[in-house]
């Protein structure tokens, strides 16, 4: 599975949206924003820290700054409340706490706080950007004093570490190997695989085949004079064999009977050199406070 970093892009002076999507499924992604998201229909399946959390109608979930994470729908319907705002908003009094648990125990007026929020940046009254982040805020302040936040320890610089070698993964994903991203890590070859699927639900080979074959498609597409054993090597196939047993392993086709329009069902997302959408087909914004 693909892991990138998502650039949220904010409007005029506000740096907080809120919104519904429809049935959500997007790929293993992180941001600098955090994020709150309140199950209003339906149920959903949140992978952060390291964990599952299952959530169904009226819980919540609070994804912290730099958190990986990745959600699919449990229930067709599936409806979400969904705050991302920048983390500066909380930075006063979050600065050096964390929660115990992404998912919230307590119950909390999240409706409620949406509507007020919306109508705010809906009428974009003088000082309205400080407004919302009052609003959020004040909610937060509230999670914050009944969830129990607890300091940040070492795990936290582990998970930044864990980012930096998404990134790495992504650039050198030609040659990298499993040994190369334990070492950066800092950890043996037993706990890091472990780890590492903790995090991602996948093993480092299969993340890095998602990676490799991901590029190997973008390459074939923008060098139709490139030979399928050419492809092979710069993506870091070891031999042709390896590649052409990969690629229809995850694409369903042979390289060369791959249809001109094909996106992996499970990547298919805008992509940039600056910003990455990782939300899936499927997948609908209903309201939004843009």
């Amino acid at each position: 599975m693909l892991a990138k970093r998502e650039i949220w892009q904010y409007r005029d002076e506000v740096r907080i949206w809120a919104g519904k999507y429809r049935n959500s499924h997007n790929l293993l992604h992180w941001h600098y924003d955090c994020e709150l998201i309140y199950v209003e229909q339906g149920g959903i399946d949140v992978f952060c820290e390291r964990r599952r959390h299952a959530l169904s109608v009226g819980q919540a979930l609070f994804i912290d700054s730099g958190q990986v994470h990745h959600m699919q729908a449990s229930v067709p319907g599936t409806v979400l409340i969904v705050f991302v705002f920048d983390a500066g908003v909380i930075r006063h009094f979050a600065n050096g706490l964390k929660l115990p648990s992404p998912m919230l125990n307590g119950s909390y007026p999240i409706p409620s706080v949406y509507a007020e929020l919306r109508r705010v940046l809906a009428e974009k009254r003088r000082f309205y950007g400080a407004e919302a982040g009052c609003i959020v805020a004040r909610l937060l302040v509230e999670i914050y004093r009944r969830e129990g936040a607890v300091p940040r320890e070492q795990d936290d610089k582990t998970a930044q570490s864990f980012i930096r070698l998404l990134e790495e993964i992504d650039e050198k994903y030609q040659y990298i190997t499993f040994d190369d991203a334990a070492a950066f890590m800092g950890m043996s070859p037993a706990y890091f695989s472990r780890y590492f699927h903790g995090i991602t639900g996948i093993t480092f080979s299969q993340h890095l085949n998602y990676v490799r074959t991901d590029n190997a498609i973008r390459l074939m597409r923008s060098d139709a004079s490139l030979s399928f054993t050419d492809v092979a090597e710069q993506c870091g196939f070891g031999t042709i064999r390896s590649f052409n047993r990969i690629f229809k392993e995850l694409t369903g086709f042979s390289p060369s009977r791959l249809p001109p329009d094909f996106s992996l069902e499970e990547y298919s997302y805008y992509h940039s050199e600056k910003s990455f959408d990782p939300t899936l087909v499927g997948c609908e914004l209903i309201e939004s406070s843009d």
